[in-house]
């Protein structure tokens, strides 16, 4: 246990790559958008950027004025074709059940749809204390900050970026698109090899905020 209710942290994190393995269903949903409108997208690459908001990524197949109504049609076939076939991260369950039985509070901060997210998640039978959608990069921290995240846990520099700007310690994992370096580069605090390692890190933590 933290030791007092007044060391518990709130820790935030990121979905995509981090939480959850979605780049099957990402990956169906797109070539499902491509079969529909007839767009060239090729959906093997498109899945090894994956991070920021999904209008960036179709930026890359559709012309501006196309992308808008690309994103929305693209949100609608998601819901039938990525959910079922996403898995959770190695150590994604445990690391959230990690910070809630630390008496902390566990809220995902993702630049997803934010009903896409929650679909996932219930689907997968990750249960954080809340979920915050829409947000990318440096616009992550308005979240944080407001619940009072201490901690923010991500796969992208872009996930760096954003528990920098709300004051949070940076813990990456390199289990996306971004190497461990690249990771520490962009300024994460603490690197681990993935999720697996978050529980007993969170132990070490806590002991030494509460010392």
């Amino acid at each position: 246990m933290w030791g007092m209710a007044s060391r518990a942290v709130t820790v935030g994190f990121d979905l995509d790559m981090t939480l959850i393995d979605s780049r099957p269903g990402i990956r169906a949903t797109y070539l499902a958008l491509a079969a529909e409108t007839g767009t060239h997208i090729d959906a093997d690459l498109a899945v090894t950027r994956l991070g920021p908001p999904l209008e960036a990524e179709l930026a890359h197949w559709f012309a501006e004025e196309a992308i808008d109504e690309a994103a929305v049609r693209y949100r609608e076939l998601y819901v039938s074709h990525a959910i079922e076939p996403t898995l959770p991260m190695p150590g994604a369950r445990e690391a959230v059940e990690a910070v809630r039985r630390a008496g902390g509070t566990a809220i995902v901060v993702t630049a997803k749809h934010e009903p896409s997210a929650k679909l996932h998640l219930d689907h997968l039978g990750i249960e954080p204390d809340a979920v915050i959608g829409w947000l990318w990069a440096e616009a992550k921290a308005e979240a944080l900050v407001e619940h009072g995240a201490g901690v923010y846990v991500g796969d992208h520099l872009g996930d760096v970026r954003g528990a920098r700007a709300a004051g949070a310690l940076s813990v990456a994992v390199p289990t996306g698109p971004c190497g461990a370096a690249e990771l520490r580069q962009a300024g994460a605090d603490v690197v681990l090899e993935d999720l697996t390692a978050f529980p007993a890190w969170l132990e070490a933590y806590a002991a030494a905020r509460a010392a």
